[in-house]
C-alpha cells in the first residue's frame, strides 16, 4: 500500500510598505529643494525607491501629502522644541539660550525657508506660518516675560530675537575677525541682558 502525503507550504510574504514618514520626510525634502511644485508623487517615489502605489496606501491624494507636511514641520519646529527647551529644569535666560541654540541649527533651515516662500503664493499656507510665528513669538514673550518687567521692553525683545533667528541666514555679511556665530551669540547676550 502506498501512502502519498500531500504537505501544503503556504508562504506568505509580507508586504512592506514605505512607512507614512518616509513619504512626508522625503515631501519636505523636495520641497526645500526646489518649492511646493517639486512636491511630486512620482519623484517621490522614484527617490524612495518604490513604486507610487505605495503612496496612495498612506494618502488619498498629493494635498493630503502636502497638509501632512505642513503639519510635521509645524509639530518639528514649534512644539517638539519648546517641548524640548520647557523639559529642562532652567530659568528663562537659561530656556531661551537653549531655545536659541536649538533653532539657530541649520538643519530644518532649508524647510523653514521653503515653507515662508510657499506662503507668499498661497493663502492657507500664509495663514498657517502667521500661526506658527504667533505661537513660536508668544512663547519667546513668555520667557522674556519673567525677568522684563517693561511690556514695551518684552516686545522689542522678542522681535528682535525671532527676527535674529529667521532673518539673520539672509544675511551674507562678513563680520571681520568673529564669526557669525560669535556675533549671533553676541546679539543673544544683549538680549538676555
Amino acid at each position: 500500500m502506498r501512502l502519498s502525503i500531500r504537505c501544503r507550504i503556504d508562504v506568505s510574504v509580507a508586504k512592506v510598505r514605505t512607512p507614512r514618514g518616509a513619504w512626508v520626510h522625503a515631501a519636505l525634502q523636495a520641497l526645500a529643494a526646489g518649492g511646493p511644485d517639486a512636491v511630486r508623487i512620482e519623484a517621490l517615489a522614484v527617490d524612495l525607491g518604490v513604486s507610487k502605489g505605495g503612496f496612495y496606501w498612506h494618502f488619498a491624494d498629493r494635498q493630503a501629502l502636502l497638509t501632512e507636511m505642513l503639519d510635521s514641520w509645524e509639530k518639528a519646529g514649534t512644539e517638539d522644541i519648546i517641548a524640548r527647551v520647557d523639559s529642562q529644569p532652567a530659568g528663562p535666560r537659561a530656556k531661551l539660550q537653549r531655545l536659541f541654540e536649538l533653532t539657530s541649527s541649520p538643519d530644518g533651515l532649508a524647510v523653514e525657508l521653503a515653507v515662508r516662500d510657499w506662503s507668499r503664493r498661497d493663502r492657507d499656507v500664509a495663514e498657517r506660518l502667521r500661526r506658527v510665528d504667533n505661537r513660536r513669538i508668544g512663547y519667546i514673550r513668555s520667557l522674556f516675560g519673567q525677568f522684563c518687567a517693561d511690556e514695551n521692553d518684552i516686545e522689542v525683545r522678542s522681535m528682535l530675537a525671532y527676527t535674529l533667528v529667521i532673518g539673520s541666514y539672509f544675511i551674507a555679511a562678513q563680520h571681520g575677525d568673529k564669526t557669525r556665530a560669535q556675533v549671533l551669540q553676541l546679539a543673544i547676550d544683549r538680549l538676555l541682558r
